[in-house]
């Protein structure tokens, strides 16, 4: 009998056609072809797929459907969609590999022809993912075999696909906690193992973040472990693709309880285990011979997960490790930690802001390990790195809204990572080249001694150890300081009390205004705008020697209203458009504090546009810059235009912009330029006033500034010292 069709939502039509949920409440209304319910209710109806298709096809809105959200709606109305995924892995490697013609032949062929190349790609390439078996393609997998050859021509490198294969996969399943390691952090902990390696391995792979970044710093035998089928899948597809001419060993299991690489020892181990485990094995796993250094409470699998690294590394080996900061302070966890640092085993410890990796709301930190040699150097210190303040001043929020909670999905934050990383690698390559000669920075690295370590609770959190003191700076310099900041402050107040003298606004009468709009898309279709993005980050560089030193605009330039802070990084420098005066610039993702849009300037001029920003340039006969900024970024507008809930996006072409003759939009753009004014001169009064603060008091408690002693007088009063 022939399958009956897939039904879909009106949320569902929005996302495969790209454009709001208002948008498709409209074609409801206005247009009488529009298909009829099939099903549902009347508060919440449902539509046939085919006629929705065929429908959104006559009138070219599919040519502008998400890839990743069609695979998402293909895959939840497939009648077997649970377990399908070891399946189609196999068909993500072999369309990536493919040129993008042969990918554009692909999607040309017939549901018959299609189906038959999809039975031959899973049987020839099962046999390299784990637990892959290979299947015969019936008519039912046509929508989700063209939906994912669809994502693969998206991206041109099957990621995207094998994060929403992988994500379908999860949601079925009970595990929890897969959180994905973000590239940049990836990157930063494959650069921290000293010098050249060949083998690495890490024991809780999950999407292969850290193998790939392995890779990439030349590793060529890649060995991965993971407890969940999915993951372990996916990472061997994504390294396969990455890295072709590898040596890829990717096994099914949980690396405590059922080691697939118990013999292996490896020149490096990158690990981000699960946190919080109390079910990793303790009692079945007691007398176990990797733990050299105590066996771990069961309240402690980090320190089992540590012990587990250690264990697989030749002498003089290191391992790096993300670890939540409770495994660094935790009192159940004192005597493995004094054994792991009185031994030279921990070598540093580097703290990094929240937002750097899911769980978000929590400054994680790396481990950097290493294997003790016999009759090797003995270790007299530890390096501990607090990067919180390299990585920039943005707020956390808009760093957490940045990732997801699920970990499924890629994560990318409104983090400085450049200066994270350079914070980070600068101060462990001083270290590692003479520790004992190291010079401390208060406030930022300190090289402790171990005999300092070994107290009561050997708490290993780098804050605690690097905490600046104000007694570290002469007095005099600190007076200076102090008093050039407090001036800055009263400047800063006096330019935001000009700034907020604006009073050219009066009411527009019984109710609000109203007026015509039209969507930026469309604004862009007639000419009056071009919007331009970024291309995605990439692992390969594809910058060149012209753009690689330019400066960067990023999210939280934006929300502060300050010039362009970041660093090119691994920013796809040849395609990153470079910023005009008098482009619109708007954040991708909406969320924390701050303005969501404004008009660049001179100071922007010649910048790079930073990734997840949309660059609005207006044709200046049509369009008001800081009209269109002050529209675009207020908040009903970013509330209309965002899809998610943990991250919320912002689509650019569902933005609406009201239409104005151009000298009403001048006004207007002239009243939205001063409430920009006055939000920058505010943020900028609070962080001067913070600062002060911070300095004076600092210097109060510490001993380097005395309060001023009052006028003379013969009356003293008693105090806490006096006789």
């Amino acid at each position: 009998m022939p399958q009956p069709s897939a039904q879909v939502t009106a949320a569902e039509i929005s996302r495969i056609a790209g454009v709001t949920r208002a948008t498709v409440s409209n074609w409801r209304r206005r247009h009488d072809d529009f298909p009829t319910p099939s099903g549902g209710t009347e508060s919440s109806p449902l539509y046939d797929l085919v006629d929705v298709r065929a429908w959104l096809g006559a009138r070219g809105h599919s040519a502008t459907a998400d890839p990743a959200e069609e695979l998402r709606t293909a895959l939840r109305l497939h009648p077997r969609a649970t377990g399908l995924t070891g399946s189609l892995l196999p068909l993500v490697l072999a369309a990536a590999r493919r040129t993008p013609e042969e990918r554009r032949e692909l999607a040309g062929l017939s549901d018959t022809g299609l189906i038959a190349y999809a039975d031959r790609a899973a049987a020839d390439l099962a046999g390299l993912v784990p637990g892959a078996e290979a299947v015969r393609f019936t008519g039912p997998d046509i929508d989700v075999l063209r939906a994912l050859l669809h994502c693969v021509q998206g991206d041109g490198t099957g990621e995207t696909a094998l994060t929403v294969l992988a994500e379908r996969e999860l949601e079925d399943s009970s595990v929890g906690g897969t959180y994905r390691t973000p590239v940049p952090l990836a990157d930063l902990i494959a650069q921290l193992v000293p010098g050249p390696y060949e083998q690495v391995l890490d024991p809780a792979c999950g999407s292969g973040a850290l193998l790939a970044a392995a890779a990439l710093r030349g590793a060529r035998v890649l060995c991965g472990q993971d407890a969940v089928p999915v993951q372990a899948q996916r990472t061997t597809v994504s390294l396969l693709l990455a890295a072709p001419e590898a040596d890829i060993t990717v096994r099914v299991g949980d690396s405590l309880r059922c080691d697939a690489f118990a013999e292996l020892t490896v020149d490096a181990v990158l690990c981000n285990p699960p946190y919080g485990d109390r079910d990793w094995g303790h009692d079945e796993l007691a007398y176990d011979s990797r733990w050299a250094y105590g066996v771990p409470p069961r309240a402690e699998s980090e320190l089992a997960w540590v012990q587990h690294a250690l264990a697989h590394l030749v002498p003089g080996g290191h391992a790096v490790m993300v670890l939540p900061p409770a495994a660094a302070s935790r009192a159940s966890g004192r005597r493995v930690r004094m054994d792991l640092v009185r031994s030279g085993a921990v070598r540093a410890v580097i703290a990094l802001p929240p937002g750097a990796a899911a769980p978000l709301h929590v400054g994680l930190q790396i481990w950097v390990l290493q294997r003790p040699e016999p009759a090797g150097p003995e270790r007299k210190s530890v390096l501990f790195v607090d990067t919180t303040e390299a990585a920039g001043g943005g707020d956390r929020a808009t760093a957490a809204s940045a990732a997801t909670a699920t970990g499924t999905r890629g994560t990318r934050s409104a983090l400085d990572w450049p200066s994270l990383a350079e914070a980070a690698l600068d101060q462990w390559s001083a270290f590692t080249e003479s520790p004992d000669a190291f010079t401390d920075e208060p406030g930022t690295a300190r090289a402790v001694p171990v005999v300092e370590l070994l107290d009561d609770v050997v708490d290993l959190t780098p804050a605690r150890h690097v905490r600046a003191s104000r007694t570290d700076i002469a007095p005099a310099d600190l007076a200076r300081e102090t008093d050039e900041v407090r001036l800055r402050l009263i400047a800063g107040a006096a330019s935001l009390g000009e700034a907020a003298r604006y009073t050219d606004w009066s009411a527009a009468g019984p109710s609000p205004r109203e007026w015509r709009t039209a969507t930026a898309a469309d604004l862009a279709r007639g000419g009056a705008l071009t919007l331009l993005r970024t291309a995605p980050e990439s692992r390969e560089s594809g910058g060149d020697a012209s753009t690689a030193t330019l400066p960067v605009l990023t999210g939280p330039d934006i929300a502060r209203g300050t010039a362009p802070s970041g660093a090119p990084g691994s920013l796809r420098t040849d395609s990153a458009p470079l910023i005009a005066s008098g482009d619109v610039v708007v954040r991708a993702i909406a969320g924390g504090s701050g303005a969501m849009a404004r008009v660049a300037n001179a100071a922007d001029e010649g910048a790079l546009l930073g990734p997840q920003i949309h660059l609005f340039r207006p044709d200046p006969a049509r369009l008001d810059p800081w009209f269109l900024a002050g529209f675009l970024g207020s908040a009903e507008n970013i509330a209309a235009a965002s899809t998610g809930s943990t991250i919320v996006h912002v689509s650019p072409g569902r933005l609406r912009v009201p239409l104005l003759p151009l000298e009403e939009q001048r006004r207007y753009g002239e009243a939205f330029r001063r409430v920009h004014t006055l939000r920058a001169e505010a943020a900028r009064a609070t962080e001067l006033a913070d600062e002060t603060a911070r300095l004076l008091a600092g210097g109060l408690t510490g001993g380097g500034l005395i309060p001023s002693p009052p006028p003379a007088t013969d009356d003293k009063e008693p105090g806490i010292g006096s006789a």
